[in-house]
């Protein structure tokens, strides 16, 4: 039996993958993600994400825990209700979360994501 190996997070990583939100509402976002890890049953995630400025629809079916290392966003739930955020913040997407997501000046964060079972 091949024992689990702690993954560090820092040194050489691999390139990201470069793309694009889909349902953009302003702006012409780039994103690249670094997906380090991949784990219970490919159902928990964690590396870094990158985006440029931009604002487009969201609807979240995992839950992410995400902290900001640089830049602002500003997360609008459907309901209204807006949350801004900025270097060191550190805070939770539940799954369900309906709204927008705006990065405001270019932001990298790093994230956990749990994609409960279906």
């Amino acid at each position: 039996m091949t024992l689990p190996r702690i993954r560090r997070f820092d040194g050489d990583l691999p390139p990201g993958e470069i793309g694009r939100p889909s349902h953009v509402l302003a702006g012409d976002p780039r994103t690249t993600v670094q997906n380090l890890y991949a784990g219970a049953g490919n159902r928990l995630f964690a590396g870094f994400w990158e985006s440029t400025p931009g604002k487009w629809q969201v609807s979240y079916s995992e839950h992410e825990f995400c902290m900001l290392l640089q830049g602002r966003v500003v997360l609008t739930g459907e309901d209204g209700a807006t949350e801004r955020f900025g270097p060191g913040d550190a805070f939770v997407i539940p799954a369900g979360f309906r709204g927008t997501w705006e990065t405001v000046e270019p932001v990298r964060k790093l994230y956990v994501i749990y994609e409960p079972q279906a």
